[in-house]
């Protein structure tokens, strides 16, 4: 058995299943011995597209009911630094991703130095561990890599593999994993009778729920929390579906949208008790600092103890957070209230009518927001939604309603272009039954356009729905606010219908709200990809985010 298989079985013990990369010749033997240990390699264009496509099948996975890392491959050099942006991404957004990098060994770098750098330093600040593999310590290491990458907030792990390791004969035999299983975590003492007593007396409670109460599956535990002691629940939008965003206690997303924050902001100011529900907010813009008054009860139910110093916190709940959850619910029936008040029914109610109003379809009949409820309307609800950085991302954020978590997946805390595509792919690789719909700019998917002919080898149904404005609309609109002059946003339009269909695809302009919903329907129908370039004004984003 060679080291590189020692890795790829330790992985496949994990419940690893996808790899993600372009080959090199110091990976070769890495790459291969993924593909023996049962982990399915998908060559990519580009490995900044594979990290994605990585976090794509994770969440595809996870919804299957499999935690487990995913697997990024790279070679030494440009195949590493390629490679940054989706690792800084895993770590903002708590992916576990264990990025494999192929490396010279330690002898022939200090005289050899083409394309060898220090993989490991590079890495480090944007990984929560970098590794070096070691022959007769293969067992370990990727025992301690697996365990940090899946523990606590998820992450990126980093393992730089030389090529004599890779390609050597090992002496080591594959081991039981040696990190064992992890007892719930619960809290204990004062904080939680007395995070009982507040929840027992508030009269305006409300709930803020993120990803890391996404990443321990927790949707039914908050909607039954929340049930209990009537409690409206704001998500960030990795949060979207936590409970479905039809429910009467459901604010939806929230985080970028100055529209949507002049509704739920009065609420937060307004509540005597706020509840924190695996609530990260690396995903909120600087307007979600300090929200709530210092005087105001906050509980805090989290994995980790928090550091960010964003708002305030009166009662810190660490531990396991679907069990903490269980744990402060009313002891009996009786205990929990049977009836809306008017908490919920006069202000979360209003907010809710005022959100929907805000964020209605074009009185004109076309426009994003009327594309973005059109699709809604035609695609089934196990539809998984993914939508690059930009205005339109602002936008379908809030009109898009999510019926289950993991349903609609962006790039939310380090906000980086070109993510939509690849999201896509991979969640479609790992459960291929569900409908996806990708929602990208023109900008971002020029970014990207190799990603295309993954998806055509694929040969699956799959609709790319293209924002055509010729312009970085978000961009243009700060520039304008802040009286700046037009300057590097605007670009000459590309046919795109033109473009789908010499990747193998099928490419439609789109004008007209009935002509999108009839290419929609009839795009789940086709064994390839469809593309929906849909054409709006330049501006066509003022006053709606």
């Amino acid at each position: 058995m060679r080291g590189a298989d020692l890795i790829a079985q330790k992985l496949h013990q994990a419940g690893s299943s996808f790899a993600f990369g372009i080959p090199g010749g110091e990976v070769l033997a890495l790459m291969d011995a993924l593909n023996l240990a049962g982990l399915k390699f998908n060559l990519v264009k580009h490995e900044n597209a594979g990290g994605f496509m990585a976090e794509g099948a994770w969440h595809g996975m996870a919804r299957q009911g499999t935690d487990a890392p995913v697997v990024l491959l790279a070679t030494l050099g440009p195949g590493v630094t390629n490679a940054v942006n989706v690792i800084a991404n895993a770590y903002q957004d708590r992916v576990p991703l264990v990025f494999l990098t192929g490396c010279v060994d330690t002898a022939e770098a200090e005289t050899y130095t083409h394309q060898v750098m220090d993989h490991q330093q590079l890495l480090r600040p944007i990984v929560k561990a970098s590794f070096k593999a070691a022959p007769g310590a293969l067992n370990a290491m990727m025992d301690k890599a697996i365990s940090i990458a899946m523990s606590g907030q998820p992450g990126p792990v980093h393992i730089d593999v030389p090529i004599s390791v890779a390609e050597s004969e090992t002496t080591e035999l594959l081991k039981s994993p040696n990190y064992g299983v992890r007892a719930a975590q619960l809290p204990f003492g004062d904080v939680l009778e007395q995070a009982r007593d507040l929840l027992g007396s508030a009269e305006r409670p409300i709930a803020i729920a993120g990803l890391d109460a996404v990443n321990v599956d927790a949707g039914k535990e908050i909607e039954a929390f929340c049930e209990a002691y009537q409690i409206p629940l704001i998500t960030s939008y990795k949060g979207k579906g936590l409970i479905p965003e039809a429910h009467r206690l459901s604010l939806g997303g929230a985080g970028l949208s100055p529209k949507a924050d002049k509704s739920l902001m009065p609420l937060l100011q307004d509540a005597d008790l706020v509840v924190l529900i695996g609530y990260d907010p690396i995903e909120m813009r600087v307007n979600w600092r300090n929200p709530w008054s210092e005087n105001t009860s906050v509980i805090e139910l989290t994995p980790v103890l928090r550091s960010h110093g964003m708002h305030h916190v009166s009662h810190t709940l660490e531990g396991d957070i679907k069990p903490t959850l269980l744990a402060l619910m009313p002891e009996d029936e009786a205990g929990s209230i049977a009836e809306d008040n008017a908490w919920i029914v006069e202000r979360a109610g209003a907010a809710r009518k005022q959100l929907a109003a805000d964020f209605t379809a074009e009185d004109s009949g076309w426009g994003p927001a009327t594309i973005f409820h059109g699709l809604r309307d035609v695609l089934p609800d196990s539809t998984v939604a993914t939508a690059d950085s930009g205005a339109h991302r602002i936008l379908v954020s809030q009109i898009w309603k999510s019926v289950h978590p993991r349903t609609m997946l962006q790039s939310s805390a380090l906000c980086t272009m070109a993510c939509a595509l690849p999201l896509g792919i991979g969640h479609k690789m790992a459960k291929p039954e569900d409908p996806v719909v990708v929602f990208v700019g023109d900008a971002g998917l020029e970014m990207g356009l190799g990603d295309l002919a993954v998806l055509r080898d694929m040969q699956v149904p799959f609709i790319v729905c293209v924002l055509v404005d010729e312009s970085l609309s978000l961009i243009e609109l700060k520039q304008r606010a802040n009286q700046n002059p037009n300057l590097g946003v605007d670009f000459s339009a590309t046919n795109f219908p033109a473009l789908a269909e010499a990747y193998g695809g099928r490419g439609i302009w789109v004008d007209d709200s009935e002509g999108l919903k009839r290419e929609a329907e009839a795009a789940l129908a086709r064994n390839t990809f469809t593309m929906l370039a849909c054409r709006i004004d330049r501006r066509a984003y003022d006053g709606k985010l």
